[in-house]
C-alpha cells in the first residue's frame, strides 16, 4: 500500500493509525475454542477425548523465519492460548500448509501429519484453519477437499472434521470492535513492533515502507 499511496499526494485531512497484530485477544481465542467445540460434539462421546486437533495454518517459507519474521511464534501463541482455555482436552499439533515453490518452508505439512498419525493408528480429527479469519481456497478447497475428502478416503480415516473460520461468529465482530476501540482509545497511531524490522532484514522495501508510516502515523 505504502508504494501506492507514496507517490500520490494525500488528503490533508486524513489521520492514519495502524493495528498490526492481535493474536492473543481474547474473545479472537474464545472464537476459535468455539469452532472447535461445535465440531468435537460431533464426535460418539466414548471416543471424543482422542481426537486429534490440527490447528492448520499458511505456511512460510524457512529463510523468512530465519530472518526474524514473528509470524511463526504468534500463531503458535493463539494455539497455545486455545488449548490452555480448553485445559487440554484433547491432543493438539500446529501444522502448516499452502506450500508454494521449491524452497523449504515451515513444517510438519498438514497432509503430512495426517497422513503420519493414520499410521501411528490414530483415526480421529479436527482440523482448524487457525490463522485464517474466513472461508477461501484455503478452507473450502485445500482442508475441505484435498485432506477431509480425498485424502480421508486415500487413508480410511473413520472421521475427519473442519472447524469453521471465524467469519461472522458474533464473538469474533466484538473482538474486532474492541480491538479498533481499544487502539483508538490507546491514542497511539502506531505501534514500535510495527515499525521494527526483522534483525536480519536486507530488504529495501521494507525499510522504506517502515520509515513511510512512521512518518503518516505522527500523532
Amino acid at each position: 500500500m505504502w508504494k501506492f499511496i507514496n507517490y500520490r499526494k494525500l488528503p490533508s485531512n486524513m489521520k492514519w493509525s495502524v493495528i498490526d497484530r492481535w493474536a492473543t485477544h481474547p474473545l479472537f481465542v474464545k472464537t476459535i475454542i468455539d469452532r472447535i467445540r461445535e465440531e468435537l460434539v460431533q464426535f460418539p462421546e466414548d471416543i471424543r477425548k482422542d481426537v486429534i486437533i490440527l490447528f492448520s495454518a499458511h505456511s512460510l517459507p524457512l529463510k523468512a523465519v530465519s530472518r526474524g519474521d514473528a509470524y511463526a511464534s504468534e500463531v503458535a501463541a493463539t494455539v497455545a492460548l486455545v488449548m490452555e482455555k480448553l485445559q487440554y482436552s484433547n491432543p493438539y499439533k500446529l501444522v502448516w500448509q499452502s506450500k508454494v515453490g521449491p524452497l523449504p518452508w515451515l513444517e510438519p505439512f498438514t497432509d503430512d501429519a495426517i497422513k503420519a498419525y493414520v499410521r501411528q493408528g490414530k483415526k480421529h480429527f479436527i482440523l482448524v484453519p487457525v490463522a485464517f479469519v474466513n472461508e477461501h481456497i484455503e478452507t473450502l478447497h485445500e482442508l475441505d477437499i484435498e485432506y477431509c475428502k480425498e485424502l480421508a478416503e486415500e487413508l480410511g480415516i473413520d472421521k475427519i472434521r473442519r472447524t469453521a473460520a471465524p467469519n461472522d461468529h458474533p464473538t469474533f465482530i466484538a473482538a474486532l470492535a474492541d480491538i479498533v476501540v481499544s487502539h483508538l482509545k490507546s491514542n497511539r497511531p502506531i505501534s514500535p513492533q510495527f515499525l521494527m524490522r526483522c534483525p536480519h532484514c536486507l530488504n529495501i522495501n521494507c525499510r522504506q515502507s517502515k520509515d513511510w508510516y512512521a512518518q503518516i502515523c505522527k500523532n
